[in-house]
């Protein structure tokens, strides 16, 4: 006798039609009858069981970002699939497009305070797209198709709530109208590509005319579109300043490019918004509008596919809505060649001296390790294509300036949701889709500790995947807002301190502790080379500031005034901002380039008298 096909059959088939190849997710009861349709197709399409249903989210997440294509994800009703909801904020901010299924009560049984029972389309109305509880097997292959369709095309999340009996219906049970004729839908797809017409090209190759002084602010949207990125950069005299998101737009030693903006900004980039007379922004809505050039300072042409967000930072002249690599390459035969290349130098020498101070910053052998000693020490270690996942914390600001990508290396983090402990979801996610690849995640202990258990999803699945996380037992980009943002002493962001050495052995891998900068470099290319899962606990000095390209006057005041309230440990945390000031002193990149010499020798002595201070503060 035949096996009875499921309305689960239906949809994890349609799946397959669709071309999902991994899905990713945690059992339960409330989603055991999609759980059997997997099993059965378990050659079709590969499960990924995690611990954590919001790493399921975000490994769909991080799976969408690197590939392109749609990341799927799954959770039982009720807690599961509550738990999925930050991974699917994450999708619809960092646009990716998800398909998120969750199980739900039985059908009968919904709004009677059932166990489990909660309305999760309700719930989820504010995040998903596409948003939609299956209502009987007829109905299956109508919302799955029209979820992906939508999650594509929008990039983001849609979502599905599959009550549980109809999970494990027959396929061809229940009612069907006269309407839903079987095989009116299809899975044919193919995202456009839009190019915007001739006029506005025109218009745009107009604005930009005759001027000198051109910026490009490019962002996660010109991912892809590296060369014509460099050519119009090339032909425009213009320096490529970029959002983190778009941090392999173009490689970090393009010629072309200042690296980031922003607190995790170069001096460079900076500058180069600071005196442009032209703006052309290519796939970017980086959210940090005071270091736009002012309003009317320069004429902007901004790309971007969706045109609801043309000048939704700075204003906008001419908007180009479409593809960035279709539209710069619409765009470069109508630009007139700027023949005065003075703003792209000082640009490129501007840069050499950042380079400069990053490798300073680098390679610096104090101890405790600072904590851009590992990051800089990556660069050696990464392989041609790695794929590396950041996270939010103090380490974006060490991954956005030392680690220097290279053409063929991509990147991604949590960048405009900002959630922490999205770089080992991320990294689940990527080395699903790339098992030659080499996968490297650079973490805070912050954010690691909330997904830790997840490490093991790589262990299970024999995810090679190396985890670098800089342990300085504190959430310190909150530690550091609340003393230079706010003005306040610090207050409750100690982590308690964790053996990730321990830990990783316990989970049947390797683990790595590194607090030696001078050995750093050869442990950290060891350890990338170890076949399997494998954690490098990299114990740095907790007090090292995240110094922002340029200090400000009232983040200064705003710092002492912590300090003077009470702040444990300020006289250690005043001793490395002097410390780091002295050493950086003859380095034009640096903020302390501006200190004179009288002035240095002050601070020399204050060095000693706060050194003695701090000896103090750790014996007490």
């Amino acid at each position: 006798m035949a096996e009875q096909r499921t309305a689960a059959d239906t949809l994890v088939d349609r799946l397959v039609d669709w071309g999902v190849e991994a899905i990713f997710g945690l059992p339960g009861d409330g989603i055991n009858g999609l759980m059997e349709a997997l099993r059965k197709r378990r050659d079709r399409i590969r499960y990924v069981h995690v611990r954590h249903e919001e790493v399921a989210a975000m490994a769909a997440v991080g799976y969408a970002k690197f590939t392109g294509r749609l990341g799927v994800c799954f959770a039982t009703s009720g807690p599961g699939a509550v738990h999925l909801l930050n991974g699917l904020l994450d999708a619809k901010v960092e646009q990716a497009p998800l398909l998120a299924i969750t199980g739900m009560s039985y059908h009968d049984l919904i709004g009677t305070s059932y166990l489990q029972d909660i309305n999760t389309d309700y719930l989820f109305n504010d995040i998903a797209l596409y948003n939609q509880r299956i209502m009987g097997p007829a109905h299956v292959t109508n919302v799955v198709d029209y979820a992906v369709r939508t999650a594509l095309s929008q990039r983001g999340p849609a979502h599905l709530a599959f009550p549980i009996d109809y999970q494990a219906a027959p396929a061809g049970s229940g009612t069907r109208y006269v309407r839903n004729v079987p095989g009116h839908t299809s899975t044919t797809f193919r995202a456009p590509v839009r190019v915007p017409c001739r006029a506005d090209l025109e218009a745009a190759a107009q604005a930009l005319a005759g001027r000198t002084k051109v910026a490009i602010l490019a962002g996660a949207g010109a991912r892809g579109a590296g060369d014509e990125l460099e050519a119009v950069a090339e032909l425009l005299g213009a320096p490529i300043v970029k959002a983190q998101l778009g941090k392999d737009c173009v490689p970090d030693d393009s010629p072309y490019t200042t690296g980031p903006i922003g607190l995790v900004g170069s001096l460079p980039s900076e500058e180069a918004l600071e005196q442009c007379d032209a703006l052309l922004i290519v796939g970017s809505t980086m959210p940090y509008i005071e270091y736009y050039p002012k309003p009317g300072q320069a004429v902007c042409v901004q790309i971007d596919d969706k045109p609801e967000r043309m000048g939704l930072r700075h204003p906008v002249d001419v908007p180009l809505c479409g593809d960035a690599g279709a539209t710069l390459a619409a765009l470069r035969p109508l630009l007139t060649r700027n023949d005065d290349r003075g703003f792209l130098t000082r640009a490129q020498e501007g840069m050499a001296r950042w380079w400069e101070l990053m490798a300073e910053r680098g390679s610096r052998t104090d101890v405790p390790m600072k904590p851009q000693v590992p990051a800089w020490a990556l660069n050696d270690a990464l392989a041609p294509d790695a794929i590396v996942c950041g996270d939010s914390g103090t380490v974006t600001t060490w991954a956005a300036r030392q680690i220097k990508l290279r053409r063929g290396q991509a990147f991604s983090f949590s960048g405009t949701n900002c959630s922490m402990a999205a770089g080992l979801p991320y990294a689940i996610g990527a080395q699903t889709a790339y098992p030659g690849r080499q996968v490297v995640v650079f973490t805070g202990d912050g954010s690691l500790t909330m997904q830790l258990g997840d490490f093991l999803t790589a262990v299970q699945h024999d995810l090679p995947i190396k985890v670098v996380v800089v342990r300085n037992d504190t959430l310190g980009l909150i530690k550091w807002e609340q003393m230079v943002f706010l003005g306040n002493p610090e207050y409750g962001v100690d982590v308690a301190p964790l053996d990730f050495v321990k830990f990783a052995e316990a989970c049947g891998a390797k683990g790595v502790r590194i607090d030696d900068p001078r050995r750093c470099g050869a442990q950290l290319a060891d350890a990338l080379a170890t076949d399997g899962p494998v954690i490098v606990e990299c114990v740095v000095d907790q007090h090292e500031p995240p110094m922002p390209a340029r200090v400000r006057k009232d983040q200064v005041s705003k710092l002492a005034k912590a300090l003077r309230s009470g702040t444990p440990n300020r006289n250690r945390i005043a001793l490395d901002m002097v410390k780091d000031l002295l050493d950086e002193a003859s380095f034009q990149a640096s903020p302390a380039r501006a200190i004179p010499d009288r002035a240095g020798h002050a601070l020399s002595g204050l060095a000693g008298r706060l050194r003695n201070r701090a000896d103090d503060e750790h014996s007490e």
